[in-house]
């Protein structure tokens, strides 16, 4: 297999199936740095990580920040809110600065789709994108691509269900083209007013009623229901969503037992999940909150690699 050459990670759509299972092969050597009791190797010792997020995020941002010091990186964290983005300062000025200051990845989260495309292209640094907008959010994708590899051991030929606000979701973005490259079967389901139009040319089956697919699948994926959208009346009700798609113990007696259900969070308790299916047998939620350190230790790893600046780490593991 051939090594990683990109600079930036800016979507799972510009990947190949060998550079999503170079990214996942990575995520399993990191895995056990979490184990030890010293949960450090020295990849990215004496080089900066910024982490530029312009839009609220706690299980993102924790995940990047905790894998970088993982790796040994020194980390520069860019709020909003204390920096000179208040002043009218572009992102674009924010992101040479960085690029002055000799600062080597940036990860950045921005509420409009291509910023970090914008960025990547300016500036010589790598740039992540930790999500932007309504596009992509390729390291919550490989977050759900792994988990589902540790559970079912495979992805070919795995039926998976996406359930929820399609029209908004990024992570639903990401979900469909990295599942499709690596041989599943997905099928997205919800109201027709949160189903993009035509999503079909992704890979992706549509159903408007979930009881339909929901017997077929090996893995759930439930979507958090955007509440600030609801002023835009994409739904009648809260309580009409969660009667039609929330998944609660009452559905789950049509499902495959060896069904997994993931979310990328945060929750809405009894909204799309109930809290007995959130903390249920078949929830891998916090597995996928545990394989994300790995994930992003993986992503940010390959990229400095891509630009020669990565130091020795514990060996590749090959599944």
């Amino acid at each position: 297999m051939s090594g990683w050459t990109r600079k930036d990670l800016l979507g799972l759509e510009e990947l190949s199936r060998e550079e999503l299972t170079l990214l996942l092969d990575q995520a399993k050597a990191f895995q056990e740095v979490s184990l030890r009791p010293i949960k450090k190797v020295p990849a990215l010792r004496g080089r900066t990580v910024a982490l530029c997020f312009l839009e609220p995020s706690t299980r993102t941002r924790t995940s990047f920040e905790l894998a970088a010091k993982r790796l040994s990186a020194d980390i520069l964290q860019i709020q909003p809110a204390s920096s000179s983005l208040v002043k009218g300062e572009t992102i674009l000025d924010t992101a040479r600065t960085l690029e002055a200051m000799r600062v080597e990845i940036v990860v950045l989260r921005h509420n409009v789709s291509g910023v970090p495309a914008m960025v990547a292209r300016a500036i010589g640094p790598s740039v992540i994108n930790a999500g932007d907008g309504s596009h992509e959010h390729p390291t919550q994708g490989l977050v759900d691509l792994f988990t589902i590899l540790e559970k079912k051991g495979r992805i070919a030929g795995l039926n998976v269900l996406i359930v929820g606000d399609i029209l908004h979701s990024r992570v639903a973005r990401s979900n469909l083209w990295g599942l499709s490259k690596l041989g599943a079967r997905v099928t997205v389901c919800g109201p027709p007013t949160l189903i993009p139009q035509g999503i079909e040319s992704l890979g992706a089956e549509v159903s408007y009623r979930l009881e339909e697919p929901l017997p077929k699948a090996d893995v759930l994926i439930a979507l958090r229901l955007q509440l600030e959208r609801q002023k835009e009346q994409y739904i009648p009700s809260f309580r009409e969503y969660s009667r039609l798609y929330g998944i609660d113990r009452e559905k789950l007696k049509g499902a495959k037992p060896d069904l997994i259900v993931m979310h990328p969070g945060p929750v809405n308790r009894g909204l799309e999940l109930s809290p007995e299916v959130a903390d249920g047998p078949n929830s891998v939620i916090l597995e996928q909150v545990t394989n994300g350190i790995a994930v992003r230790m993986a992503v940010l790893y390959l990229v400095a690699g891509a630009r020669g600046e990565r130091g020795s780490v514990c060996g590749r593991m090959s599944w």
